[in-house]
């Protein structure tokens, strides 16, 4: 199957992917996949299910505890007993 060709279907997906830190081709087959679920053959219908998933993901990235970045943040912090580690050859 060809890939959708609309731009702002295009656009939402792009936005999607940006939102969740996933590629274009990921975030399309994750719009793809919820819309097969509802059974939404349309475009009109799947470019309404993919607004509806960026608003999701913009929800939840708002809150920096459970956003992607949030969690590479933590991750990154240097704890105290960790500062000054290094690893000798």
């Amino acid at each position: 199957m060809s890939g959708i060709k609309e731009r702002e279907y295009l656009k939402i997906c792009a936005e999607l992917a940006s939102c969740l830190s996933i590629s274009i081709s990921a975030a399309t087959k994750k719009i793809d996949i919820a819309a097969a679920k509802k059974e939404y053959r349309d475009l009109s219908s799947r470019k309404k299910l993919a607004e509806a998933l960026l608003k999701e993901a913009k929800s939840r990235s708002q809150d920096d505890k459970n956003s992607i970045t949030g969690q590479l943040d933590t991750l990154l912090e240097a704890l105290a007993s960790e500062e000054n580690f290094l690893v000798e050859d």
